[in-house]
């Protein structure tokens, strides 16, 4: 085990699979730490869009942690007691087809194809480093996103354009042919899109009463859903209001706000004829609007916590 770092955690050596890092391998081209003396550092930093969290990695300019290790890493220091504690970890690129380039990487190690909280933290990290302006795209993995952000006064907000709602089963994707997804699991009945990542979206009394931990991982899992899926439960609060509750794949857990999450369960209730085309959704962590009139978009905050060193 090496020194504790400035949280008091320690950082073992079978992060990098027994790799012992050196010059070669933090070589130009593939810079992987700052080196001082002895001593390797990795930078972060820590932000959250409504309790939504994330370890943003900064490689403008250069590799910092291995492609072949991105997961391990996230495994390792997403962990809340051992780690530093996140939802998932960002890494911020630069891209050859858009302003910048987003790859989130969850505990579980999977890689996420499109998350709005995220390219949030995202944007508030490169706008603020100066690396984007207050317009700009975001290369992900379900294609590419353009944002729009800035400060009023003190607060930070980002708008978003989200991946298009898909609602045939073979979008999603669920197994049992086409048209939309309308199951019953575990008694309730649940309806499905995809909204960059595939969502199933259960409309109840009140999301206060429903024992996620017991109830969504059943529907996570099921077989209709050959790649699994996010689970949201949805509480209609006003005539374009609705409150949810979100158990995501990759987290296996609840996560305090979701935004890919709040936009598929916007658009399920929007069609469904609950709500109309501008929806406020409150999360467990705070407010967003989504927009579902021609380009879908959501508007949120996201917030720096603070910044770090990981020596080793």
């Amino acid at each position: 085990m090496h020194d504790p770092g400035p949280f008091g955690f320690q950082t073992p050596m079978p992060l990098w699979n027994g790799r012992t890092l050196n010059s070669t391998t933090a070589g130009a081209g593939g810079a992987l730490v700052k080196r001082q003396g002895f001593c390797m550092e990795i930078h972060f930093s820590k932000l959250h869009e409504n309790g939504n969290d994330f370890i943003v990695i900064d490689e403008w300019e250069h590799v910092v942690i291995p492609d072949d290790l991105k997961g391990q890493f996230a495994a390792i220091y997403c962990d809340r007691k051992f780690g530093i504690g996140a939802d998932g970890v960002i890494y911020l690129m630069k891209s050859v087809t858009s302003d910048c380039r987003i790859r989130l990487l969850q505990p579980d190690e999977s890689e996420v194809e499109m998350y709005g909280n995220g390219i949030r933290c995202l944007a508030r990290f490169a706008f603020d480093a100066g690396y984007v302006k207050e317009s700009c795209t975001v290369e992900t993995l379900a294609g590419q996103t353009c944002v729009s952000m800035g400060y009023k006064d003190e607060d930070f907000l980002a708008m978003i354009a989200m991946t298009p709602p898909q609602y045939d089963r073979k979008d999603i994707p669920a197994t049992g042919g086409s048209g939309d997804y309308e199951e019953t699991i575990e008694g309730y009945k649940i309806h499905a899109a995809n909204t960059g990542v595939p969502y199933a979206v259960i409309l109840v009394d009140s999301v206060d009463a429903v024992d996620i931990a017991a109830v969504a991982p059943k529907i996570r899992y099921h077989p209709t859903f050959p790649k699994g899926a996010h689970v949201n439960f949805v509480e209609r609060t006003g005539k374009d209001s609705i409150r949810i509750r979100t158990y995501e794949r990759g987290v296996e857990d609840e996560t305090l706000s979701c935004g890919t999450g709040a936009t598929a369960s916007a658009a399920i209730m929007n069609r469904l004829g609950y709500v109309n085309e501008v929806i406020e959704v409150e999360t467990q962590g705070g407010p967003l609007t989504i927009y579902l009139k021609d380009t879908v978009k959501i508007e949120g905050p996201a917030t720096t916590v603070f910044t770090g060193i990981i020596p080793f």
